[in-house]
């Protein structure tokens, strides 16, 4: 099993309810950021990426169990590990946690997608195997 990258987020006022908990729908915008920052460890910008391949990663399918809750200024840490490589798409095991608990696990599946077509298309040799190293599989 591969190392997972992580990326520390804090929650801020605008990220909670009226309860102070975090809301649903920002634990998939701390998990987004996480792919972001992977990608970006990987040296790989989502904006070069559209520009230079002419392609975006976009979620395909994805699964989120809440566990428990978040709440206003708390330093989390998000991590995101391959979890499955194919062709065109990669699937990631992701996990919003506060020390070691975890408060929310994620199953995200994301597709390469030819920006101009809007269509699956492969991930570009030198973005897979960079994907790939980073993930201790064989290129």
């Amino acid at each position: 099993m591969t190392a997972a990258f992580e990326w520390p987020v804090r929650v801020y006022y605008e990220d909670t309810d009226a309860g102070g908990v975090v809301y649903h729908a920002n634990y998939l915008k701390f998990m987004e950021r996480a792919r972001t920052e992977w990608l970006r460890a990987l040296g790989f910008e989502q904006d070069r990426l559209r520009s230079e391949y002419g392609i975006v990663f976009a979620v395909r399918r994805l699964a989120v169990e809440m566990q428990r809750p978040a709440h206003f200024n708390e330093a989390l840490t998000v991590t995101c590990r391959v979890t499955r490589m194919r062709r065109a798409s990669v699937e990631f095991a992701q996990v919003v946690q506060r020390e070691a608990t975890a408060l929310a696990t994620g199953e995200v599946a994301i597709a390469c997608v030819d920006a101009a077509r809007q269509a699956p298309v492969a991930i570009p040799d030198e973005v897979a195997r960079a994907m790939r190293a980073a993930d201790g599989t064989t290129a």
